[in-house]
C-alpha cells in the first residue's frame, strides 16, 4: 500500500502527528493531530512514504497560504492549484484532500512557521526536493501574472525558514518567469520560449560560453530529474510536474543551441 492508501486507511495521519498531521486531518475530516503516541505500529510506515505525505500536505496547504497573502485568492491561482492536481493525475479522493489542504492554508490561523519547521525536519538534506517545493509555491504566486509584494514577502519567509538563500529565490523567480513566458506572446509559435526567456530559464547570460551553457543545462536537468526526485521523497503522482519542468529546460536549451550554433 502506498502513502495515499495509508492515509485513506486512517492510520498514517495519526502516525504523522504534529502541525502537518493536524492540517492533513482537518483537510480530510480526521483527528490526526494527536501524533505518534497513539500509533503502536510505527515501523509499518516507511520513511519514503512519510516524506511523500509531508511533501504533499505541505505543498498544497502552503500554496493556499501564499495565494491568500495578498488578501484574496484569484481565479488564476485556483486554476493553478487545480492544474497541479491534474498533472498529478489524482483521483476524486486525492483532489478533494488537496483542495481541503489548499483551503486550510488560506485560513488566518494557518501555522506557517510550525508547518515549515516540521517539513524541514522531515525532509532533511534533500536540496532538490526543497527546490521543487519552493518552485511550486513561486508558480502559485505568478499564477495571476504578477507576484504581489505580500506574496513575495511570504515566499521570502518560507525560503528563510527552509534555508534557501534570497539569491537562489531570485534565480528561481527568474527561471519560472521565463518558463511562464514560453506560453505568452513573447514565446515562439512552436511553444518554445523566446531567446530572452530561454537564457532566464537556464540562468545564464547571453554572453555565456558554450561550456557554461552546457554545464547549466546539465545541472538543471539533474535537479529536476523525476526519478531522482521520487527517490528523494517526491510523491510519484508529482512526477509529471517534474517532467514538465525538464521539458521546458530542454526547449530552452534547444533555443539557445540554435542561436549559438553549437
Amino acid at each position: 500500500m502506498n502513502w495515499w492508501g495509508k492515509i485513506l486507511g486512517g492510520a498514517f495521519g495519526m502516525m504523522l502527528g504534529g502541525p502537518i498531521g493536524a492540517v492533513l486531518g482537518a483537510a480530510m475530516g480526521h483527528n490526526f493531530d494527536k501524533g505518534l503516541s497513539q500509533s503502536g505500529n510505527q515501523t509499518s510506515f516507511g520513511r519514503q512514504e512519510r516524506v511523500q505525505t509531508m511533501f504533499y500536505t505541505a505543498t498544497f496547504s502552503v500554496m493556499g497560504h501564499v495565494c491568500k497573502a495578498d488578501g484574496q485568492v484569484t481565479d488564476d491561482e485556483i486554476a493553478l492549484a487545480k492544474h497541479v492536481m491534474q498533472q498529478m493525475d489524482m483521483d476524486e479522493e486525492q483532489r478533494k484532500a488537496a483542495i481541503g489542504l489548499f483551503n486550510e492554508g488560506k485560513k488566518d490561523s494557518f501555522p506557517l512557521n510550525d508547518i515549515l519547521k516540521q517539513f524541514k525536519q522531515e525532509i532533511g538534506f534533500r536540496p532538490n526536493l526543497l527546490r521543487m517545493f519552493i518552485e511550486v509555491q513561486i508558480m502559485a504566486a505568478y499564477a495571476d501574472g504578477v507576484m504581489d509584494p505580500a506574496e513575495r514577502n511570504v515566499l521570502l519567509t518560507i525560503c528563510q525558514l527552509l534555508n534557501i538563500s534570497q539569491h537562489e529565490f531570485d534565480r528561481l523567480c527568474t527561471m519560472i518567469g521565463g518558463m511562464g513566458g514560453s506560453s505568452s506572446s513573447t514565446g515562439r509559435n512552436d511553444g518554445s520560449p523566446s531567446l530572452k526567456n530561454a537564457y532566464a530559464i537556464l540562468d545564464v547570460n547571453a554572453s555565456a560560453s558554450t561550456s557554461e551553457i552546457k554545464k547549466a543545462y546539465r545541472r538543471l536537468l539533474s535537479q529536476h530529474h523525476p526519478d531522482k526526485l521520487v527517490a528523494k521523497g517526491l510523491p510519484e503522482e508529482m512526477m509529471k510536474v517534474a517532467a514538465d519542468r525538464t521539458h521546458e529546460i530542454r526547449k530552452a536549451y534547444e533555443v539557445i543551441k540554435q542561436d549559438k550554433g553549437f
